[in-house]
């Protein structure tokens, strides 16, 4: 008997290769904006889906961040294509969550993935609302329950991944959010509970990570203060890494948008003004170590020009993502003279990505450019660890992070789409 992960797969295949075959059709249409043609193209790579027998944790990220994106194309069909175009998608997410979700229905083996894990829970929320599929069911029951699993340090920060007391910023993108919909969706009497955990975590993090001289984070702490890196003080790591902090970022304004569109009790304001007063703060300091040529952000963002550092892009499409959603959301005060530029500033760096990043294939399909692989702080966490990691084309990571800064950069052309 066939698995139906091995059907998935197949199908899949199928689909990639009727998408390679349409060079005319209009959903291949070089006239396509940026977010839906790099969003085609990693699909048409067959990137972001879970081969069966694939082991290596970091596929969740992966397909959690890009079906992220594609479902934020489909809350704005008029910044995209023809109707082709969106039953490609919704394949791709039926698709990709069938690629995760029997792996992910054991609460206790969850924990042995990153906090990262959590970033599915989009896809099998839409596939479980579409379907009534008891799979996605069980496997969003389980990803809830094993925060609770989850190990803690002697603060309550929960750990990022194995890695004793080690709390990371770029957990909170997969948890925060997730936690706000899995209560909202299954559990409404948990919300003023979950508002509680949820500020915790991030302050957490903001109170040993945050760098007094320039207002970034750091890439994250040991609760223990034991770790070669870790701070004697507060166990925080030394470097300000861009895409750590970008998933932190990104985390705030999501949530402020998902709040925004709540009907809000006193908890929910209170969560709200927290978010925003981290946001604006946190959008200023961003705003000031931007790149002065590109607007873009270097890899270690404190340290511009320095011998093998770099401008990657992979955070600073994050970064342009952010900036540009809270200032069309009106999450940041626009007639602040220090945040009268935020708008100007990301779609800079939106406009060298395009230049200096993204390049179009021979198949038409879209490329990504000069995404760093990863960087963990079970290593040195030194400056030369950081700016020697491989750099990646097509990254996922960074593929998913274009499409997102793509779409508002289409949504302030077009404000009323």
């Amino acid at each position: 008997m066939v698995s139906s992960t091995v059907i998935s797969w197949l199908l899949t295949s199928l689909l990639i290769q009727g998408c390679s075959s349409a060079a005319i059709s209009p959903c291949s249409a070089r006239d396509r904006p940026y977010s839906a043609w790099m969003a085609d193209s990693v699909i048409a790579r067959g990137q972001a889906i879970a081969p069966p027998g694939e082991t290596e944790s970091s596929i969740f990220l992966q397909i959690g961040f890009f079906q992220t994106a594609i479902l934020r194309l489909l809350d704005h069909p008029g910044t995209a294509a023809p109707s082709c175009q969106i039953d490609r998608w919704e394949q791709y997410l039926t698709n990709s969550t069938a690629s995760i979700a029997s792996r992910l229905g054991n609460a206790t083996q969850d924990t042995h993935f990153p906090l990262d894990r959590l970033s599915t829970f989009r896809g099998l929320l839409h596939s479980y609302e579409k379907t009534n599929n008891t799979v996605d069911k069980k496997a969003l029951d389980a990803l809830r329950r094993s925060i609770d699993l989850q190990p803690t340090n002697k603060f309550g920060g929960l750990w990022y991944f194995t890695y004793p007391n080690w709390s990371y910023l770029d957990g909170m993108y997969s948890l925060i959010p997730f936690s706000w919909l899995y209560a909202t969706r299954f559990n409404p009497t948990s919300t003023s509970a979950v508002i509680d955990e949820s500020i915790h975590q991030l302050d957490l993090l903001w109170q040993h990570c945050h760098q007094n001289s320039t207002g970034l984070l750091v890439h994250g702490y040991d609760g223990s203060q034991t770790a070669v890196w870790a701070s004697s003080f507060t166990g925080a790591s030394p470097i300000a890494w861009d895409r750590s902090l970008a998933w932190y970022f990104m985390t705030l304004v999501d949530m402020l948008e998902l709040l925004s569109l709540q009907s809000p009790g006193a908890a929910e304001e209170r969560y709200a003004g927290y978010l925003q007063g981290r946001f604006a703060a946190l959008a200023k300091a961003v705003l000031a170590v931007a790149d002065a040529d590109s607007g873009c952000w270097w890899q270690v963002m404190t340290a511009p020009r320095e011998e093998g550092n770099y401008i990657e892009s992979s955070g600073s499409a994050m970064f342009t993502y952010a900036l540009l959603k809270g200032a069309r959301l009106g999450f940041l005060d626009l007639e602040d003279p220090a945040a009268s530029e935020i708008v100007e500033s990301a779609s800079k760096c939106y406009r060298h990505l395009v230049t200096e990043f993204v390049a179009e294939e021979g198949d038409g399909t879209l490329g990504y450019n000069g995404t760093v692989s990863v960087c963990s702080l079970n290593s040195s966490a030194t400056y030369e660890y950081y700016v020697n990691q491989p750099l990646l084309y097509n990254s996922v990571h960074g593929s998913a992070a274009f499409v997102l800064a793509s779409l508002e950069h289409e949504m302030l052309a077009n404000p009323g789409e």
